[in-house]
């Protein structure tokens, strides 16, 4: 199982963000693309922080209370990023994300540049998928 690599279940094609983007439009993004967040990219594809539903959320209903938008993706996106590379396993990824890390990460290459993102979901899939192959294939157990 610990072959299985992220780079075979990552989605190869996330919503992402940039930092002069409003916080509405973000959160129209996010909305649109039924993710939970996103990495934020500079103008070459590193990754530079991460925006979340929360932050959106939070950011949404303060300008709500105050009757105006002035923030920005940079105002409110976390730098603390943990990242993932391709040829990380899925199986010690589901061990990581057991423990409250994040719901979704951003997958780079060696030089911090995006190449997708993978989720829980997706882990949850790869996982599945493994089990079922290797029911199919007459094994009662897994060693």
């Amino acid at each position: 199982m610990k072959s299985i690599k992220v780079a075979d279940y990552m989605n190869k094609r996330p919503v992402t963000f940039k930092i002069d983007m409003t916080v509405a439009e973000a959160s129209e993004k996010l909305i649109q693309s039924h993710q939970i967040g996103g990495p934020v990219l500079d103008i070459y594809k590193h990754v530079i922080g991460f925006l979340s539903e929360q932050e959106c959320l939070t950011h949404l209903l303060k300008d709500t209370y105050l009757s105006e938008s002035h923030s920005t993706v940079e105002d409110i996106m976390r730098t603390d990023v943990l990242t993932v590379g391709c040829d990380d396993s899925v199986l010690d990824l589901a061990e990581q994300m057991t423990k409250n890390k994040p719901k979704l990460y951003p997958v780079v290459d060696e030089n911090g540049r995006l190449l997708g993102i993978i989720t829980r979901n997706n882990i949850l899939n790869a996982i599945d998928i493994h089990l079922r192959s290797f029911y199919e294939k007459g094994h009662d157990r897994i060693v």
